[in-house]
């Protein structure tokens, strides 16, 4: 048995089923359920702070790129986090979630384009 405790993964195991248990025994799944949808909030605010602080330690370079440069990235970066809020608020599935992918996938794409285009060096 000691052997077996000292396995950090059968550990990590039985510490879940513990807890799972103690959940279940005492109805705690409303609960749960409002941890989980704060812990959604709380990783949305996460992204948006890191992407503030990201802008703002580059802004004087933004500041010196094209007007359509400018717009076609901020757009894309609010695009982004819009669907991101949207995947974790709305939880969408199939063809939903096929389109989130898509949207994030074109943001990426126009970001690193004008990011390119606006940092050549030649």
């Amino acid at each position: 048995m000691r052997r077996l405790w000292e396995n950090r993964f059968a550990r990590g195991l039985a510490l879940i089923a513990l807890v799972s248990l103690g959940i279940v025994l005492l109805s705690l799944e409303n609960a749960v359920v409002t941890a989980g949808a704060l812990m959604r909030i709380a990783f949305f605010l996460a992204i948006a702070f890191f992407l503030f602080l990201l802008w703002r330690e580059r802004r004087s370079d933004i500041e010196t790129w094209s007007e359509l440069s400018r717009r076609t990235f901020y757009g894309a970066v609010v695009l982004a986090v819009l669907a991101i809020g949207a995947l974790i608020g709305l939880g969408p599935t199939g063809a939903d979630a096929i389109a989130f992918f898509a949207v994030i996938a074109c943001c990426a794409w126009a970001i690193v384009r004008v990011w390119r285009r606006e940092h050549r060096f030649g």
